[in-house]
C-alpha cells in the first residue's frame, strides 16, 4: 500500500517553532477574544491560525504546527485543498446565495447525487442538505418520526450527536454539552454500548451480551412498536473513539429492520474516508436506512446532509425540511471539490496506511507505558485511553497533561471521552508520512516524561 504523501501546498510541510506556544501575537489576540467572545466558546489551544494546508497549521507568530486534529475531522483533504479552493472560488464569483428553497441551483443537486452514489446500499436514495451535524441528526429524527408515525428515539451510552435541544438530549455526556441547558426533548431512551475495553465480562462476549441487553430493554421499557429511530455512531467520536464490538452494529440493525425502526448511522465524524472506507458502517457491511454526514464533507465549509431510502426521505411534506442556508452554493461547490480530491488521491487507502503507521508506533508505546489502557480506532481515527497504571480507572489529568506537552512542542492533538481520558488522533488524510512520524515521536517523548 503506498505511503501517503503531502499534497502540493503553499506552506512548507514542516514543524517550525520560532516562539513559545503561544507566541506574543496569539497572546494579544487571546486577550481580545476574552473581551469580545462569550466565555462559553472555548478553545483547545490559545494559538491563532494564520494559514493552514496539507498537514500543518501556521500561527500568527510564524510557528508551524503538525496537525493531528483536522478541525475535529473536518479538513480531511487539508485546509486549502486545490479542488476545494478552485470550485468554491468559482462559485463565489457567480453568486453566494439564493436559497435553494427559492431559486434552486445545480450544485445542491450534484452533491445529493454524489451522496446517493457513495453511501452504503444499492437502493434508491435521496438527500436533504443542512448546515451542521446537529441539524442533520435532528432532521433524521424528524424524518424517522413522520415516516413511522412513532415518537421514541433510542441512543447509546457515550454517544455524541450535537448541541441543539434535541441533540443534547441524544448526547450522553453532561459536561460541557448539557450542564444547565435543560429541560431537554422527551422520548429519548439511552441504551448500553458494546464498549469492548470496559465490558464487564470481557471483549469476547461484549457484542452478544450488549445487543441482548439493548433489545431486552427496548422491548420491556419502551416497546419496539413505539420506536421511530435507533441512532448510533459506527465509531463513537466525542465519547472516546470507541469501536463497538464486532457484531454489535449488525445485530442492532437487524433488530431495527425486524421491527420497522429506522436505523440511523451518525457518520458525522467517521464519514468520508476517515476510517479507510467511505463510511465506517461499511466495515461490518451494515446498510443504514438513513446516514447523517457533515465535518469532512466539504473541506472546511459548513455543510451537512441526511441521506437515505427514498421512501423515507419523501415521507416529510413539502416544506417540512430545509433552512435558509442549508446547502449553500459555495459549500456545495467545496463538497464537490473535496469528493474529487478523495477520489483522485484515494484517501481511503491513505487512511488505512495512516492506521498502519499509528498502530505500529502506538502499539510499541503501549507495551512500554502502563498508563495506556487501550489503543483503538479505525483508519485515521485512532485513540489511546489513559488509565492509572495497573487499573482501568480513567486518568483525565494524564490525558490533559499529555495534550499540553504535545501542544507546547507544536503538535495539535485533542482529548475526548466520557471520562475525559482519551487522546485522539485525526490527522488530515493528506499528511506526509514524515510529519505523521514526527508527530508520533513527539507523543512518544511526552509519554516518556509523564
Amino acid at each position: 500500500m503506498p505511503a501517503p504523501q503531502a499534497v502540493p501546498a503553499a506552506l512548507p510541510q514542516e514543524r517550525r517553532l520560532v516562539t513559545a506556544i503561544p507566541g506574543p501575537k496569539s497572546r494579544e489576540l487571546m486577550a481580545r477574544k476574552s473581551a469580545a467572545v462569550a466565555d462559553g466558546v472555548g478553545t483547545v489551544m490559545p494559538v491563532f491560525a494564520a494559514r493552514a494546508g496539507g498537514g500543518v497549521i501556521e500561527d500568527v507568530d510564524g510557528n508551524s504546527l503538525i496537525d493531528f486534529g483536522s478541525g475535529i475531522a473536518v479538513t480531511s483533504v487539508g485546509s486549502s485543498a486545490e479542488a476545494v479552493v478552485r470550485r468554491a472560488a468559482a462559485q463565489l464569483a457567480d453568486f453566494t446565495h439564493t436559497c435553494f428553497m427559492v431559486t434552486p441551483y445545480e450544485g445542491y443537486v450534484a452533491v445529493c447525487e454524489e451522496l446517493a452514489r457513495l453511501t452504503p446500499g444499492g437502493h434508491a436514495k435521496k438527500s436533504a442538505l443542512f448546515n451542521s451535524g446537529a441539524e442533520a441528526v435532528e432532521n433524521a429524527v424528524k424524518i424517522a418520526r413522520v415516516a413511522t408515525g412513532r415518537q421514541a428515539v433510542v441512543v447509546f451510552d457515550h454517544g455524541y450527536h450535537g448541541r441543539t435541544n434535541l441533540t443534547m438530549a441524544l448526547t450522553a455526556k453532561n459536561m460541557p454539552y448539557k450542564q444547565g441547558f435543560g429541560p431537554f426533548a422527551p422520548e429519548v431512551y439511552r441504551m448500553p454500548l458494546a464498549y469492548p475495553y470496559r465490558w464487564p465480562t470481557g471483549p469476547e462476549r461484549c457484542a452478544e451480551e450488549a445487543a441482548a441487553q439493548v433489545t431486552d430493554l427496548i422491548d420491556k421499557q419502551v416497546g419496539a412498536g413505539n420506536v421511530a429511530a435507533i441512532v448510533i455512531e459506527p465509531v463513537l467520536g466525542e465519547g472516546g473513539f470507541i469501536v463497538p464490538a464486532p457484531g454489535f452494529l449488525p445485530r442492532i440493525a437487524a433488530y431495527a429492520r425486524a421491527h420497522g425502526i429506522v436505523f440511523v448511522a451518525d457518520e458525522i465524524q467517521s464519514g468520508f474516508c476517515r476510517t479507510g472506507r467511505w463510511f465506517a458502517c461499511e466495515h461490518e457491511g451494515v446498510v443504514p436506512d438513513l446516514v447523517t454526514t457533515a465535518k469532512g464533507i466539504a473541506g472546511g465549509l459548513p455543510l451537512a446532509a441526511v441521506t437515505g431510502r427514498a421512501e423515507l426521505m419523501d415521507a416529510a411534506h413539502t416544506g417540512g425540511l430545509g433552512g435558509t442556508y442549508g446547502g449553500n452554493p459555495v459549500a456545495c461547490a467545496a463538497a464537490l471539490g473535496a469528493i474529487e480530491t478523495m477520489r483522485e488521491l484515494d484517501l481511503n487507502a491513505r487512511a488505512r496506511r495512516i492506521e498502519e503507521v499509528v498502530r505500529d508506533r502506538l502499539g510499541a508505546l503501549r507495551e512500554a507505558c502502563p498508563a495506556i489502557g487501550d489503543l483503538r480506532g479505525r483508519g485515521a481515527m485512532m485513540a489511546v485511553e489513559l488509565v492509572r497504571p495497573g487499573t482501568k480507572e480513567p486518568d483525565p489529568r494524564a490525558a490533559a497533561a499529555l495534550a499540553a506537552s504535545c501542544h507546547a512542542q507544536g503538535l495539535v492533538v485533542l482529548t475526548c471521552g466520557t471520562y475525559g481520558n482519551v487522546l485522539r488522533f485525526l490527522p488530515p488524510l493528506v499528511i506526509g508520512e514524515d510529519l505523521l512520524r514526527e508527530g508520533l515521536d513527539i507523543l512518544g517523548g511526552a509519554l516518556a516524561r509523564q
